[in-house]
């Protein structure tokens, strides 16, 4: 199953998680150091709901923003 809400297309984006170190200025240290820097997902809070669609209902993988913002009508 595809990480994509059928509705709007939102999908999952990528990003960085950075690690840093030290002691903040502010507070007498020489300052916070960049150590690590890793590559992450953020992933669309998608929800597999049934929905109502031309006279029928079928399931689709809706994110929460969609449901929340009415764009389908739950069956």
């Amino acid at each position: 199953m595809a990480k994509v809400c059928e509705i709007c297309g939102k999908g999952v984006r990528t990003g960085n998680t950075i690690v840093r170190h030290g002691l903040a200025k502010k507070k007498g240290g020489i300052g916070l150091h960049t150590t690590a820097v890793n590559r992450r997902r953020f992933l669309p809070n998608l929800q597999r709901i049934r929905v109502v669609e031309k006279g029928g209902r079928v399931r689709r993988t809706v994110c929460a923003a969609c449901i929340k913002a009415g764009r389908v009508t739950k069956a």
